[in-house]
């Protein structure tokens, strides 16, 4: 499952790794938008299969952070 930003930003932090059990609502990742720091949760139980971005790199509005296996 993929799991995109929700907003246009810059990976502020990146909370989990690789192989990591996440249950939903977990913080997988932090944008800072505007002086904001916005999570973007996990949708839905799981393992994270990959993480498809780098602190301080740029990402767009529905751009794939990080993969879910469920």
């Amino acid at each position: 499952m993929d799991v995109p930003a929700h907003i246009t930003g810059t990976v502020w932090k990146i909370e989990k790794k690789v192989g990591d059990a996440v249950v939903a609502g977990d913080v997988l990742v932090i944008l800072e938008s505007m002086k904001m720091e916005m999570p973007i949760e996990a949708p839905e139980d799981g393992k994270v299969k990959e993480i498809c971005c780098k602190e301080t790199q740029a990402v767009n509005e529905g751009d794939v952070l990080v993969v879910l296996e469920t």
